[in-house]
């Protein structure tokens, strides 16, 4: 059920004095909230039990913390999960019934790690050959409740040891949502997570990503899949507006040998940029960049005809790459029995509710 009133989830501490401070309740109490919300995790505020019954018929008259619990998930045998989440608002428009939107977080646990990939929207308009996201178009950013709401309502939340913004959407494309996310996430009134547990993605957005390495000490990480400049941009049109070169050029200007880490992700098409040729234009790129690649093997989505890298090629990629002194792996595949790759589950759903 979408909420009604006005949600407390999202809000930063600053937020939270504004919405006490109109309720004429005293100024302390935005932080008890915060704590009840981010600490505690708490799904009704008759729960934040040291703010007085009075003052909570107030804020229950208007607000309410807004979090919205996962309508689907499907489940792997290897334990990765696949949520499916509602979505209140879109570009902070009301959705009706009938316009309902979800998002898909994906849930990863490996040893005494466990990683959750979020999404920043609904669809995406940089609409990579490779992605299913892209293919739904774009309808709308993610309110930073929203975004939150994926971490919040997560069942597993309790074991969480990382946060990737590697599901739907680019990041740098709804930047101001995000980075209050981050805020939230690593302020000593918010989740108080250090920086170094979270990597926000992007194709490279012109101004926006130079903004979040500013504004931001959380890792980054660049969708690069081709080193090639006119194949980048037929796999990815954004690298006609900002090109792989200028995105590492920016990069370059930044500290990555201390607490930040800067990586780069490499899907391999087989046969398409996974010999030794690619190797040695990566090397090229990067000198100079202290960071690491990752190379992730393509899995097959509906109607793209490209073909997934072999074991051997990839290995061979990654050996040549960590010769010439970039540390380099191979990502394993996680949840292909449910087709964990972004925008599969949210397209189904999306198109069923619109039956």
């Amino acid at each position: 059920m979408i909420p009604q009133k006005k949600r407390l989830l999202g809000r930063t501490l600053t937020e939270l004095k504004a919405v006490v401070g109109s309720l004429g309740m005293p100024a302390f109490t935005a932080r008890q909230m915060a704590q009840w919300l981010y600490e505690k995790h708490v799904k009704s505020i008759d729960e934040m039990t040291n703010i007085s019954k009075q003052n909570r018929e107030r804020l229950n008259a208007e607000y309410e913390v807004g979090a919205l619990a996962p309508i689907d998930c499907q489940r792997s045998k290897d334990g990765t999960i696949k949520y499916l989440f509602p979505v209140e608002t879109a570009n902070g428009e009301e959705l009706t019934a009938n316009s309902q939107l979800f998002v898909e977080t994906v849930f990863i646990p490996d040893k005494e790690r466990a990683t959750l990939c979020v999404s920043c929207q609904v669809g995406c308009k940089m609409n990579c050959l490779f992605c299913q996201t892209g293919k739904q178009g774009w309808q709308g950013n993610l309110t930073p409740a929203d975004i939150l709401n994926q971490i919040y309502a997560l069942p597993e939340v309790d074991r969480l040891t990382n946060i990737v913004f590697m599901g739907q959407g680019e990041p740098m494309d709804n930047l101001d949502a995000v980075l209050k996310a981050c805020e939230i996430l690593t302020s000593d009134w918010g989740f108080a997570w250090s920086p170094k547990r979270i990597t926000v993605s992007s194709v490279g957005v012109k101004n926006k990503l130079k903004r979040f390495l500013d504004e931001s000490d959380c890792h980054v990480a660049i969708s690069m899949h081709s080193p090639l400049h006119e194949q980048r941009q037929q796999l990815m049109p954004a690298e006609k507006a900002m090109p792989l070169a200028e995105t590492i050029a920016l990069l370059k200007q930044y500290d990555f040998t201390h607490q930040r880490r800067c990586s780069f992700e490499y899907i391999c098409f087989g046969g398409l940029n996974d010999s030794p040729l690619y190797g040695r234009e990566i090397v090229k790129l990067l000198e100079g960049l202290e960071c690491r690649v990752n190379l992730i093997r393509f899995h097959e989505i509906p109607n793209v005809d490209l073909p997934g890298s072999v074991e051997s090629r990839m290995e061979a990629l990654r050996d040549y790459l960590t010769h010439h002194g970039i540390t380099t792996t191979i990502r394993a595949s996680r949840g292909q029995d449910i087709f964990a790759a972004c925008g599969l589950l949210s397209t189904a759903k999306q198109q069923e509710t619109s039956k």
